[in-house]
Formats: C-alpha cells, sequence, structure tokens
C-alpha cells in the first residue's frame, strides 16, 4: 500500500456501517478497458460532428451512453436528439469499442473476490454500459463471484449515473440492501457521486488520468491507486473501517 493510502486507513476510526455487498463499476475497476473506450468514441463522435478527446470520455465514464451524446449533440450541435437517435451513434461507438483486443482483467481483482466472498459479502456489478457483449463478459470472468441477476447496467435504470439511481438498484438487486450496508468500489468522478449519493460507503481506484483530488472531491471515502493495492489490504480496510 502506497503511504498516503495507509495514513488514510489508519487515520480513521471504524464506522457504524454493516457493510453487506461490494457493488463494483465495471469499466475502469473490473476491466483495464477506459483506454479503448475512449479511442472509440471518439471515433465515433468524430463520424457525427462532434469534438470528443480522451478526457471526455474519462469525465463521462459511467453515465448511460445514450447520456453523454445527447448532452454533446446539444452542446456542440445544438440538436435535442432522440434517445432512439443516440443509441445509433451509441451502436457506432460500440462497433468501433469491439474491432479492438479485448481488454484485460486488471491485476487484483480475481484476488479481492475471493476475500470479498470469504468475508460473507456478496458481490455486485453496476455499470452504466449497454454492451451486452460486455456484460456477458463479466459473468465468463467472474461468474463464481457474480451472478447475471446481480449487474445492473443502463437498461435497468432511467437515470444513469452521477444519479444514485444505479447504485440504489444495485443494492436491490443483490439482495434488497441499505445503502449503509454497500461498499461502492469506483474509478470514476461520475461513479463516485453516484455511489455517495446512494448514500454507500465509497472506494475510489485511480486507475486513470485524473488527480487524486478529483475523484476525493465527489465524495469518496478512501483511494487506492490500483485495485491490486485494495486487494492486499482488504481485511485491513474492513477491521479498520468496520471493526469486522
Amino acid at each position: 500500500m502506497s503511504s498516503q493510502s495507509q495514513q488514510n486507513i489508519q487515520s480513521v476510526e471504524g464506522t457504524r456501517r454493516n457493510p453487506k455487498v461490494v457493488l463494483f463499476d465495471m469499466d475502469g475497476v473490473l476491466y483495464d478497458s477506459m483506454p479503448n473506450h475512449g479511442v472509440a468514441w471518439q471515433r465515433a463522435m468524430k463520424e457525427f460532428g462532434i469534438h470528443f478527446t480522451l478526457e471526455d470520455s474519462y469525465a463521462t465514464e459511467g453515465a448511460r451512453g445514450v447520456d453523454t451524446i445527447r448532452k454533446y449533440a446539444k452542446e456542440q450541435l445544438g440538436k435535442e436528439l432522440t434517445e432512439e437517435e443516440a443509441q445509433k451513434v451509441y451502436d457506432v461507438k460500440a462497433h468501433y469499442f469491439h474491432e479492438m483486443p479485448e481488454a484485460k482483467v486488471f491485476d487484483g481483482v480475481i484476488d479481492l473476490m475471493q476475500k470479498i466472498k470469504a468475508s460473507g459479502l456478496k458481490i455486485g456489478v453496476v455499470t452504466g454500459s449497454a454492451q451486452l457483449p460486455l456484460i456477458k463478459r463479466v459473468t465468463r470472468d467472474f461468474g463464481d463471484y457474480v451472478s447475471a441477476d446481480q449487474i445492473t447496467t443502463a437498461y435497468d435504470v432511467k437515470r444513469g449515473k452521477p444519479n444514485p439511481d444505479p447504485y440504489l438498484m444495485g443494492l436491490q438487486k443483490a439482495g434488497n440492501y441499505l445503502p449503509t450496508e454497500g461498499i461502492v468500489v469506483e474509478n470514476a468522478p461520475l461513479g463516485v457521486h453516484a455511489g455517495a449519493a446512494a448514500g454507500c460507503y465509497t472506494v475510489a481506484i485511480n486507475s486513470g488520468p485524473l488527480d487524486d483530488s478529483v475523484l476525493l472531491n465527489e465524495g469518496a471515502d478512501i483511494l487506492f491507486p490500483t485495485i491490486r493495492e485494495f486487494a492486499d489490504y482488504w481485511k485491513l480496510f474492513l477491521n479498520i473501517f468496520f471493526k469486522y
């Protein structure tokens, strides 16, 4: 663990929370997929006359894809796209994404899931993605820990991240848990905001180019630089924060 993360853990007393489920974001947390998403977003948006940078892809990560498209179309083109029109752009983005090599699972993810399961907690996944092949991959790669009915996607909510709805739905799908019983693991500003707004204890994993302060300012309770480091200190994390 980095010295900063260790100081963060040791400086905070245990809370009155009683965690029963850990809700993971997908891209940038489970998979090192954000570089590929960034390229796909840039290519697709350019085809429809929208300027979209790699930084934009990180800043909007976690939101429903159609919401991102509608936002940028309105700002840059002055167009109010319907969800159906935005979906056509999203389909192009998805096509470009799936042309690229499959993103790897981050080091530490499987180890962390094993430790979470051994601690008696359940696991869910909450993503803004509407790409079915990606969602199916979750059950393929993490089927020992996550069942299909514990995956929350863009299809399950009307309001995506940064609204709390996706994580509230994730709590419900995992077993009708209370926000105080949930731990959210996120890497994106919108996702961190959503987890905090839902009332869950929110862990930020800074796997991208953003400054730590960006994630902490959105409401993260603690930040780790990698999922590997979070896995290594899972038991200490539970003991310090939750007196587990």
